[in-house]
């Protein structure tokens, strides 16, 4: 076989393996009526392919008409060289991204017979986002810069922007589930995921924004601090899983 399609399949497997296992993972928090699998997989799909492609098309319009609007912006904030890599990460993405995930989540809702399927369907819709993501981004360091940027890439990625994903659309399926559920509002938790994005990708932009004032340990700070945001998101996200399914056992045996 062509050691190119070899390259190209390990690529796509190392991308999209860790998603799938973190979405077992996800599914098997909840002990009773688990999701389905075809239809997790089918949001899983949604976020892979049509999030991404609307998130980029968005992205696009919105940066140009940032660059269109760049003196205003300088006016108003200030002229700084980093302010378009903020302005870029820490609101345009946010915003877009989990807008554009949580469409996935709403093609779900008629199936969300309890509040914490929310959170699986979200998170599904996370998780195949981060697997093309991380596609293009581990991708592109292979072909930079070789294996063991891929490599590097790859772990880092896998161990924090994928449960970054993960855990923010979680937030926004439980919000769309209790709007489905209660009739409540789901832009809370919207707002609220785009914080906790905005958040995590500030902490990924530390190193780069603060290396010339205090040196490498800028990058350890910030990679430290995304990791935690991606960890303690998740784990709130299952642990809420945990404690609505056990909520209403308690209910049912009363």
């Amino acid at each position: 076989m062509d050691p190119r399609v070899v390259d190209a399949v390990v690529i796509v497997l190392v991308a999209f393996v860790p998603s799938l296992v973190y979405l077992v993972w996800i599914r098997n928090t909840e002990k009773y009526s688990r999701e389905p699998w075809g239809r997790l997989l089918r949001v899983f799909a949604y976020g892979a392919v049509f999030s991404v492609v609307i998130a980029v098309v968005l992205e696009l319009i919105l940066m140009t008409l940032y660059d269109q609007n760049i003196e205003r912006v300088y006016q108003a904030l200030g002229e700084n060289p980093n302010l378009t890599m903020l302005v870029i990460a820490c609101v345009i993405a946010p915003f877009v991204e989990e807008a554009t995930k949580a469409l996935g989540v709403f093609r779900a809702r008629s199936m969300m017979g309890e509040i914490e399927n929310g959170i699986v369907y979200g998170a599904a819709a996370g998780l195949g986002f981060a697997a093309t993501e991380n596609l293009l981004y581990e991708g592109t360091a292979f072909l930079t810069d070789g294996a063991e940027a891929w490599i590097a890439t790859a772990v880092v990625r896998s161990l924090s922007s994928a449960l970054l994903h993960a855990s923010a659309s979680a937030v926004v399926g439980l919000g769309i589930a209790k709007s489905v559920r209660n009739g409540s509002s789901w832009a809370p938790y919207y707002l609220g995921a785009v914080v906790m994005h905005g958040s995590f990708n500030f902490a990924a932009s530390f190193g780069v924004l603060y290396a010339d004032d205090i040196g490498d340990v800028a990058y350890l700070i910030g990679l430290a601090a995304a990791f935690l945001i991606a960890i303690v998101g998740i784990s709130s996200m299952r642990s809420k899983i945990r404690a609505l399914e056990g909520g209403r056992s308690r209910r049912i045996r009363r």
